[in-house]
């Protein structure tokens, strides 16, 4: 504090023009972990920068341009000076420029530059054509924020929490599927179907950058977002610290229990006494092992929460005690080379028994079987950053992230799968004492995924030129497994009852049960999975061309390519760089030429690989033997967890030889289960934006954004291919309403078809059709109002009118809740993508405010108020005119589905009377908003930094209703129960303790 103190007395104080939100960032560096400065100045004049922190020093000769820049700059606070005047101080930003205009004398050009207190901030960034927010730690801190990458990342205009019953967040109506998240330039997003991602304790970051659109060359692999974070660093100063974050059930409102109209309690079952207490705690500490060269930063925390889901007879009670690990080394081996060393481990593990529960007198029962879930893993990185001149620097990173998915229960070890058949029942009656101990007939399943990124990246100084070009590689594996417990067999008990005829007794391997036995066991030994993994490389190049001092270009093109390749090491899909082209042109125009007012634009493609989950699906080999022996009896044993009886079956004689008639290798020949000239989705984007500095402290932007994808990778239901009969009920993976190829096993030949006339045949009319193209459009129109912190209060308010429409949301399926990515159902019936409108995720208005007020160096509120429009009501029958196969099924999460819904005459398919509907028919679900409200407090000591946050998330206690069923049919002309009624509904009101000591 002492230090901060200190440079507030200099003659001025210079800090990147973040605040609150930016609305735009400068162009990128390197994966965006890094920043730059840069401006104009006297030819021939040398300027120095310093981070006081570390004692990094760089300096360059201003050019007979009179511009200067000094690129790849770890993000912190800076010195600038050019040997004459006082030293300014400069703050460094993630992704972006500080812009500092320096007169003849060393001094800043107070002329283009708006002053907030004693802090100079850049509050229009002319070397901009991009749209990103930048939030640093410090600045979150002030409001009610929770400690989350997805909480930081919804502070942005266009960003969503989805209402889907999977989650994930909404960028630029986008699906949850086709965001990317990195950490220190390492890619931590989940390969396998590109919905989750690794993450580090909030306190772990410094600075986060959410990109919603004009991204630049070198980002790519994403037609939504990016989250882009980096980590804290050591310094010359020693720090410590501890954290503790307390959110006791006690200080939650309980969910309300929810009720169909006709009184049924919903799927959900009981809600109101779930609950869940949740605590961590972590300390951390950075310094120097070597001044000025070698930095560390280490971080351990612990959590501990207790979720409790209470139903009306069945509850579930988790205990879930994990710890986090992590640190930074950066070491500067001289003031042109750094060197940075990142690690952390990200595993948890939660434990759940069930009970039994009797609502009425809120008791507890015995517990009758659990589960375990486990995921994250162990990741880091290293980068290696070179300045090898003034103009020329040279970037390389190397990093693995490593992610798991595991389902198993405490009693896999000790107890196998038993379970009944009817024939069983049916001789000896129902079960009077448990049988087997095994809590449920669930196998376990494994996952686990790797990926191995390595990256190259160059800056070139030309002139009026910046090029930047480089390339990437991620290598992504992922290995699944399930299984059954035990000794791997799941036994079923079958009957033979004694009037059995001899076909009757014969089992599927030939073997006779023989007379006068009435039971025996079907032991199943299933394994499935196998690694399949991808290979996803790129190039890119781009200019940012000054063509004058007010107007810079930005010109960019990327290329990416991939290749999927199953366990058995085939090649599923592959797309070479001449496949993925992605262009990239950005302009900004400094049109008064003093820095207050900017126009800028952007237009650029964005091409989407695929998943792991895509190729697991078609590519993991299979072992599925039957053994079959005769059942001797029962046996009493005792629970290895619960230490209660139950009774186990006294295997016998073996009947015949194992069946291995379900085992199946892994495919090594895919030719029809792949189209073989696939195309990969891209997107196309179009930003248009204007900024303006009002005051010194006040500033507003508006811009419009358009995006349409007209591209799909899907497994499409392939009933008809003309020439080739083959093609009779699969479902290959191709793309539809386009022209693909398959191989057509009957003629041995390769067969073009166009699907947008052919692929499918109705059942009954015999009509032959295809499927129509995949459409999605994105408009949007934004206004941002902010003014910036001054030490006092800040405030930034946006509104954001959108639409999103479509035939299709993307790769995952929202409205019916299914999300194995590109494996959904709107190509399982030419009905289900029939309907263009508003997609899931239209929610046409978006208003966002937040800010923060100091009353004293005591005490200080933060706000943050979020308010959207309801999605569409859309239904989803199960019919389709003249076609007598179904469209759709009354699942909420599987099925498809219908515009067509049915009047009369729904017993035959000739006969039906239907009416269609168009999406969104039905209307919309309510407006929702989320209020919540903070006050720190903060000791008034020099020598103690103390502080405690107390938050309240959603104020108001608003539970509204955010999806709906939206299954109207069960079969033609049989309506759904509770179409139209809530399914899910806003998270209740919670509060948040946390309390900060840092000590030094």
């Amino acid at each position: 504090m002492s230090n901060e103190r200190n440079l507030r007395k200099r003659a001025l104080c210079m800090a990147m023009g973040i605040c609150l939100a930016s609305m735009a960032s400068a162009p990128v560096l390197a994966q965006s972990v890094t920043g730059a400065v840069a401006g104009r100045a006297e030819a021939g004049q040398q300027v120095t920068i310093n981070n006081p922190a570390t004692g990094l020093t760089r300096s360059v000769t201003v050019g007979s341009d009179g511009n200067y820049r000094i690129g790849q700059l770890p993000p912190g606070d800076y010195t600038l000076s050019t040997g004459s005047g006082e030293p300014i101080s400069v703050g460094v930003s993630i992704g972006g420029t500080t812009t500092v205009n320096l007169t003849g004398s060393g001094a800043v050009d107070l002329a283009a530059v708006q002053v907030v207190g004693s802090r100079v901030i850049n509050r229009v960034d002319v070397r901009s054509t991009e749209s990103a927010t930048n939030i640093r730690r410090e600045e979150i801190a002030r409001m009610p924020v929770d400690q989350s990458l997805t909480s930081v990342a919804l502070l942005a205009p266009g960003v969503v929490s989805s209402a889907a019953s999977f989650g994930g967040l909404n960028f630029g109506g986008s699906s949850v599927a086709e965001n990317v998240v990195y950490i220190n330039g390492l890619n931590v997003t989940d390969p396998y179907r590109r919905q989750g991602f690794s993450s580090v304790p909030f306190g772990f970051y410094e600075e986060f950058q959410v990109k919603t659109g004009g991204y630049s060359a070198e980002f790519g692999r994403s037609t939504g977002g990016v989250i882009n974070a980096v980590t804290r660093s050591g310094t010359n100063d020693f720090h410590a610290g501890a954290e503790f974050t307390m959110e006791p059930n006690a200080w939650s409102s309980p969910a309300k229990d929810r009720f169909y109209k006709d009184g049924d309690v919903v799927e959900r079952d009981r809600t109101s006494r779930d609950g869940a207490s949740f605590y961590k705690a972590n300390v951390w500490a950075s310094g120097a092992l070597i001044q000025d060269r070698l930095f560390f930063f280490g971080m351990y925390e612990q959590r501990d929460s207790n979720p409790r889901d209470i139903d009306t007879v069945e509850a579930w009670y988790t205990d879930s005690n994990n710890d986090f690990w992590g640190g930074k080394l950066d070491w500067q081996i001289n003031d042109s080379h750094l060197l940075s060393l990142l690690a952390f481990s990200d595993k948890s593990e939660s434990d759940t028994l069930k009970y039994d529960y009797d609502w009425d007198t809120a008791t507890r029962g015995a517990a009758q079987g659990g589960s375990v879930a486990g995921s994250g893993g162990d990741n880091w990185s290293l980068t290696y950053t070179g300045n090898f001149t003034q103009n020329f620097v040279a970037k390389a990173m190397y990093g693995v992230n490593k992610r798991s998915s595991d389902s198993f229960s405490q009693w896999d070890p000790y107890c196998s799968i038993l379970d009944r058949d009817g024939t069983y029942t049916a001789i000896f009656g129902p079960k009077t004492m448990r049988e087997g101990c095994a809590p449920s007939t669930s196998g376990i399943s494994y996952r686990d995924d790797k990926r191995e990124a390595a990256r190259l990246d160059f800056e070139w100084t030309l002139g009026d030129h910046l090029l930047r070009f480089g390339a990437d590689q991620e290598v992504m594996d992922s290995t699944t497994s399930a299984l059954y417990p035990g000794d791997g067999v799941r036994y079923r008990l079958m009957g033979m009852p004694d009037d059995a005829t001899p076909d009757e007794r014969t089992l599927p391997n030939g073997a006779v049960v023989p007379v006068g036995v009435n039971a025996y066991l079907d032991g199943r030994y299933k394994v499935t999975g196998a690694p399949v993994s991808t290979k996803a490389q790129a190039i890119y190049i781009e200019d940012n061309w000054n063509v004058t001092p007010n107007l810079l270009l930005n010109l960019g093109v990327r290329a990416d390519m991939f290749e999927n390749t199953l366990a058995s090491g085939v090649t599923f899909a592959k797309a070479d760089f001449s496949d993925m082209v992605s262009p990239r042109l950005g302009f900004s125009w400094d049109i008064m030429g003093d820095g207050t007012t900017k126009l800028f634009g952007n237009a650029g493609r964005y091409y989407i690989p695929l998943t792991n989950k895509l190729t697991d699906y078609f590519g993991g080999g299979t072992i599925d033997e039957h053994t079959y022996y005769v059942l001797d009896g029962w046996e009493e044993r005792i629970d290895p967890i619960l230490g209660t009886p139950y009774l186990y079956p006294i295997i016998g004689e073996q009947l015949g030889p194992v069946n291995t008639e379900g085992n199946a290798p892994a495919p090594d020949d895919v030719r029809t289960a792949v189209a073989r000239d696939l195309k990969q989705v891209f997107q196309d984007e179009f930003i248009i934006g204007f900024q303006q500095a009002l005051s010194q402290a006040w500033s507003w932007g508006v811009n419009a954004t358009y995006r349409k994808m007209t591209r799909a990778v899907e497994d499409v239901s392939i009933r008809h291919v003309e020439g080739c009969p083959w093609y009779s009920g699969d479902w290959p993976i191709l793309n539809p309403g386009e022209t693909n190829t398959l191989w057509c096993p009957d003629t041995e030949q390769w067969v073009t078809f166009d699907n947008s006339e052919d692929g499918y045949i109705t059942s009954g009319s015999g009509i032959v059709m295809g499927y129509k193209r995949p459409r999605r459009t994105y408009k949007a129109v934004e206004f941002q109002l902010d003014r910036a912190w001054d030490d006092k209060w800040a405030l930034n308010v946006s509104y954001l009118w959108s639409k999103s429409d479509g035939n299709i949301e993307g790769p995952v399926n929202s409205d019916t809740g299914y999300n194995d990515t590109s494996l959904v159902q709107y190509y399982d019936h030419p009905a289900v993508n029939e309907r263009y409108g508003p997609t899931f995720n239209d929610y046409r208005h978006q208003i966002k405010i937040r800010g923060s007020y100091k009353f004293n160096d005591m005490w200080s509120v933060g706000s943050t108020l979020s308010v959207r429009s309801g999605g569409p009501i859309t239904a989803f029958g199960v019919s389709w005119p003249d076609d007598n196969r179904t469209a759709g099924g009354p699942s909420e999460y599987s099925g498809g589905g219908s515009g067509w819904l049915c009047e009369s005459g729904c017993g035959d398919w000739s006969t039906r009377q239907l009416v269609y509907t168009e999406k969104g028919a039905f209307g919309r679900m309510p407006w929702v908003t989320d209020l919540g409200a903070s006050v720190m407090w903060t000791l008034p000591s020099d020598r103690i930094d103390l502080k405690a946050r107390f938050s309240v998330y959603n104020l108001l206690n608003q539970q509204t209703k955010i999806n709906v069923h939206s299954r109207y049919e069960s079969t033609p002309g049989n309506m759904m129960p509770h179409f139209g009624e809530a399914k899910a509904w806003q998270s209740p009101r919670y509060m948040q303790l946390v309390v900060t000591w840092n000590f030094f």
